[in-house]
């Protein structure tokens, strides 16, 4: 079986898109429609702006969806898929690309979800950390140990798991981490604790938004990272979804569980190479590819 994988925030780069944008009138299309709904010229940012642009959540979250689902649209029939994942903003990448929100609910879900996840980080000071080498069992000993709020973010692959929270209590994690035996304890360079309980706010403003947005089945199962499982159910994709916002990305579980419902090769739509580097941590000889226009 095939999946295919759309990644999250951290895999845009300053001229993403681009080659589409020239390449395809389909692809000129969709953009210009997201200009439009967006009320800016993401396009000019993600084609031609500067890194510092490109950061900011608000923009970021939007420009990779947008390279994410056009280039799904793009490549036409070789985007068949019997199974799908995004990493945390890439499951609405892979909700779309598999037809179960259309391109324009998707796209306003994902502005508001960066502004709110956005509003949320200006809200209280907060920031995430990468722990390596050490077992996910023991991060979330220590986690659970601190008095501050620290927890579990992203499970993305075994011996790599990023922890959120409140600076002290990222601060704290840290030390403690390092003397259990962590290889490394990195303090990463983003605006605040995504998939933390201080995302809350931000969770409960894009309820609404969630909810009142109509999905329908998708193509294939959507491995969500609420609950690392295909589902296909419109209320459990919302349900999820909402969810996602204060839970943590179980990434490593739903490579685990494709690999084990029959996956046997992926392929990454979007920018980067990320999640195709998570799946040979998992294995090392795991078929993986990116998905590419057609000369």
């Amino acid at each position: 079986m095939k999946a295919f994988v759309f990644p999250g925030q951290g895999a845009q780069f300053v001229g993403m898109g681009k080659d589409l944008y020239e390449g395809s009138e389909i692809a000129k299309e969709m953009f210009e429609k997201a200009n439009e709904i967006l009320g800016f010229r993401i396009t000019d940012i993600m084609f031609d702006g500067t890194d510092e642009e490109l950061r900011q959540t608000k923009v970021t979250q939007p420009a990779i969806f947008l390279h994410s689902v056009i280039l799904a649209k793009v490549i036409g029939d070789d985007f068949k898929p019997q199974m799908s994942a995004g990493h945390s903003l890439g499951e609405f990448s892979s909700l779309v690309a598999c037809g179960a929100m259309n391109f324009e609910d998707g796209l306003k879900l994902v502005s508001a979800r960066a502004l709110a996840m956005q509003a949320a980080c200006e809200a209280e000071p907060s920031t995430m950390a990468a722990i390596l080498g050490l077992e996910d069992e023991k991060v979330e000993e220590i986690c659970a140990a601190i008095d501050a709020v620290v927890v579990p973010a992203n499970y993305n692959c075994p011996g790599q798991l990023v922890i959120s929270g409140s600076v002290e209590g990222i601060n704290e994690a840290c030390e403690k981490m390092t003397e259990a035996g962590a290889k490394r304890a990195i303090v990463l360079q983003v605006g605040g604790a995504f998939h933390s309980p201080l995302m809350e706010p931000a969770r409960k403003s894009l309820a609404d938004a969630i909810a009142n947005t109509t999905l329908v089945e998708p193509i294939c199962p959507i491995y969500q990272n609420v609950t690392a499982k295909g589902v296909k159910n419109p209320s459990e994709i919302k349900e999820n979804l909402i969810a996602q916002l204060t839970a943590p990305v179980r990434w490593t579980q739903t490579m685990n569980q494709m690999i084990a419902d029959g996956c046997e090769e992926v392929v990454e739509v979007g920018p980067g190479k990320v999640l195709q580097g998570l799946f040979k941590k998992v294995d090392r000889k795991f078929p993986t590819s990116s998905a590419a226009i057609a000369e």
